[in-house]
């Protein structure tokens, strides 16, 4: 069997693990709390301890680095020690190391869609940290130490995402309720999601690849949507009246001051403000791997919603 070391069981780390599970893999799941993911082995250590990782990763074949600081004010902080673990414990058990990214390194300039070989060019602190990170690893991968890939996707949604998501409880939450979602940023502009299934299938095709390492993946993202027109297409399944409305930009701006992770947010609020478009045409040729359509992904996750309050009044 082959055995994969996965840091992180969160929103997508546990879907990671399961899909890894569920195709006969062995997995060591490493998280902070010994997170119990049933058909795993649960791991207890700190992702940013390289003496640890490396230990656990013994005798893997890959490590997912699929963890993040969830104090999203300290990435700059918090971030690095996380990036020398996993390359250092990479090289160290000979493990192809897969980092779960983002597309804050491209920054605000980008143009639009960004590719897979869109140049990094990050105009605020968490781009740069993420940046630097990616650019660390290379460093590793040219000197002969490592081999890594970074998977990066799209602000995520689908089943289960919470608070966190853009697309989470507190847009669908009031959309299927028929009342006004507040959400950061203009809720017009054409926005690139990836679904989480998606995600997990890009990072274990991305882990099977045998060519060449030391490159990027983009997650394939269905129609770029703004969240008007998602609001508009879950309402035509519900039957419901949903709205969706900005948060006042002055008053985040302020809230910022005494916030720090929303002022820490504010920096990369340039995403929802203009549209923010994503090309994966590499990862879909390479890979093979194409995205859910909206059909199939709403469908999903209205049913999760529905699903506990039917079970509740049964």
């Amino acid at each position: 069997m082959t055995v994969h070391l996965i840091a992180g069981a969160g929103y997508i780390g546990e879907a990671l693990a399961r899909a890894l599970v569920a195709r006969g893999d062995t997995v060591l799941l490493a998280t902070r709390s010994g997170t119990n993911v049933p058909g795993t082995t649960p791991i207890t250590l700190d992702a940013s301890d390289p003496d640890a990782l490396a230990t656990a990763a013994a005798g893997a074949a890959t490590i997912f680095l699929a963890t993040g600081p969830r104090q999203y004010h300290r990435w700059p902080q918090l971030w690095p020690p996380m990036h020398r673990a996993a390359i250092e414990a990479a090289h160290r058990s000979s493990a192809r190391l897969v980092l779960m990214g983002n597309l804050y390194g491209y920054g605000e300039d980008s143009a639009m869609p960004m590719s897979e070989t869109t140049p990094l060019h990050p105009t605020e602190p968490k781009g740069q940290v993420r940046a630097e990170g990616w650019t660390l690893a290379l460093a590793a991968q040219a000197r002969g130490e490592i081999e890594v890939v970074e998977v990066r996707a799209s602000d995520y949604f689908g089943p289960g995402a919470g608070r966190n998501s853009q697309l989470g409880s507190t847009f669908f939450g009031p959309v299927l309720a028929g009342k006004t979602a507040r959400v950061f940023g203009s809720p017009t502009e054409p926005h690139s999601w990836c679904y989480r299934a998606d995600i997990v299938a890009t990072l274990i095709a991305a882990a099977d690849y045998r060519g060449a390492w030391g490159r990027v993946w983009h997650v394939p993202a269905a129609k770029p949507l703004s969240r008007a027109e998602i609001t508009e297409r879950v309402n035509r399944l519900t039957g419901e009246e949903g709205r969706v409305k900005a948060l006042s930009p002055v008053f985040l701006r302020l809230l910022g001051f005494f916030v720090p992770f929303i002022r820490a947010a504010n920096d990369s609020s340039y995403q929802f403000n203009r549209p923010f478009l994503v090309d994966s045409s590499e990862t879909e040729r390479l890979l093979g791997v194409h995205a859910t359509p909206w059909a199939e992904s709403l469908a999903a996750v209205i049913e999760s919603y529905r699903a506990p309050a039917e079970r509740a009044g049964a």
